[in-house]
């Protein structure tokens, strides 16, 4: 979009925040770089330049700007609609593995040489996987500068940077401020939120309104798994398998922003545990692209304008949750949630939660490869199933992560026994992130079309389906909501 200077300059005149995130405005007489929304007087035209990411505009030399925060905007919904080259390397840059891995590592998982990701982030990014991983670095330098009272050596490491000196001269650079300046600028109510020492500290996640959080927050809590899952003081909270340790997050919806509170055994885990809460919770989708094509439908728009912004519920861990679909074929919410436990119960590591009832972490396939079949309470075929999809999982030979080209997850995990359309594209929708999962054959969603005088065989609703495209899965979120389930209501 950065290219169309005419509807960005509008954008930018109007303060419209539905694109903060889209594009960043660079003004060259103040070199200082903003988001659309910003609340100051609009630059003129002429002095006004555009790029598509934040790291483009710190390698041209501008600075974020004071006022709006530009590093802390939603992320751009592209990543989410995409499955190409640029848009998997962008997932993998949010998950931190050029801080983990380099940029051979990015390429690696991406099955392309380090020059053609580099060449093809350059040609729409304007910036490099170093330069990207940079302007996340700063960010979470920010942000830990900020809401916590920890040393500066150790937000320096925490944030990914190698040496105190690079994380000062970033710091300086991106924001014209040093590091103790911009504490001592942060509000008073935010410096020191969290006990430097328990790991723990509160933030805000920002999202694109509007965003109803009724079957986003819903549907996780209905399926929680007890001791990995819970619903306690109006936070959905979960335990978090890190690079570098574990974690506990609760989440909070509020009308303009997500509340967040993440204990870390390791702080370096902040950045790629904050990028799964925004993953889990589709923060970054474009709810004005969506509902907007989806009103066009007469079925769907007033399904639409009653409750718009819905998004899709995700998940944190892709291989989790492939192993929680394969428990939930056949089977209520319920016995899928008791069956989920007993595994947990038996091979997950079991974490402390001073503060609610949270025991353990999600097993890894690693951990459940070795189980014994005839002790799980399934029909024989389905104990086939999940024992094949977690060797796969385990030996690497089926990748489910944020790197996976959708389709081709898709014709691997249709060649397992026992995966038939509804399991992987259920495990497209809410594991990949695919925003055009269907899924035809579910009963509830074949139940709602026949009551909304819509075709409501998988073959004619697919087809009647074509117009909802590319956002189908967002189009079941509203066809389900008719439904009065659990998965559609917050606790009171």
């Amino acid at each position: 979009m950065h290219t169309d200077t005419e509807r960005c300059v509008r954008a930018v005149q109007s303060k419209d925040a539905r694109f903060d995130g889209w594009f960043f405005t660079a003004v060259v007489t103040t070199r200082i770089y903003c988001r659309p929304s910003c609340p100051v007087v609009p630059p003129k035209a002429e002095n006004m330049t555009f790029y598509p990411s934040a790291a483009a505009c710190q390698q041209a030399g501008f600075r974020a700007c004071k006022r709006c925060r530009p590093d802390s905007t939603p992320g751009s919904p592209e990543w989410n609609q995409r499955a190409d080259l640029v848009a998997r390397a962008m997932r993998l840059i949010g998950d931190g593995i050029v801080d983990r891995e380099g940029v051979p590592g990015l390429a690696g998982r991406l099955g392309y040489s380090a020059r053609q990701v580099e060449r093809q982030l350059l040609a729409e990014l304007g910036a490099g996987p170093l330069a990207l991983a940079r302007a996340q670095r700063a960010q979470t330098a920010r942000l830990l500068i900020e809401t916590t009272a920890l040393p500066m050596a150790e937000i320096a490491f925490a944030a990914g940077f190698s040496s105190i000196r690079t994380f000062n001269d970033t710091v300086r650079e991106v924001f014209a401020l040093a590091p103790k300046e911009l504490r001592a600028r942060a509000p008073k109510q935010a410096a020191g939120a969290a006990p430097a020492t328990s790991g723990s500290l509160c933030l805000r996640l920002p999202f694109r309104a509007p965003l109803n959080p009724d079957n986003l927050f819903g549907h996780l809590i209905a399926t929680a798994v007890p001791g990995v899952e819970e619903w306690r003081g109006g936070a959905y909270r979960r335990t978090l398998s890190l690079p570098y340790g574990h974690g506990v997050v609760a989440l909070t919806p509020y009308p303009d922003h997500i509340g967040c509170r993440l204990s870390l055994t390791d702080l370096r885990d902040l950045t790629i545990a904050i990028s799964r809460c925004r993953r889990m919770l589709d923060l970054d989708a474009d709810p004005a692209a969506v509902d907007g094509q989806l009103r066009d439908d007469p079925v769907l728009a007033p399904l639409v304008d009653k409750a718009p912004g819905r998004r899709v519920p995700r998940t944190v861990d892709e291989a989790e949750f492939a192993v929680r679909a394969v428990l939930g074929q056949q089977v209520s919410t319920a016995a899928a949630r008791t069956h989920a436990a007993r595994l947990v119960t038996a091979h997950g590591t079991p974490v402390k939660d001073p503060e609610g009832g949270l025991t353990h972490l999600f097993p890894s396939p690693q951990s459940l490869a070795a189980l014994d079949p005839e002790a799980l309470a399934l029909p024989r075929s389905r104990r086939a199933t999940l024992t094949t999809l977690v060797r796969h999982l385990a030996d690497g030979s089926l990748r489910l992560g944020v790197e996976s080209g959708w389709e081709e997850a898709r014709a691997r995990l249709t060649e397992l026994p026992g995966f038939g359309p509804w399991t992987v594209e259920v495990i497209a929708m809410r594991a990949l992130g695919d925003p055009d999962a269907f899924l035809p054959s579910d009963l509830g969603i074949r139940r709602t079309a026949r009551e909304l005088g819509l075709p409501h065989t998988p073959a004619a609703l697919t087809a009647r389906a074509a117009a909802w495209r590319p956002w189908r899965a967002y189009a079941v979120q509203y066809l389900w909501a008719t439904d009065d389930h659990p998965i559609n209501r917050i606790p009171a």
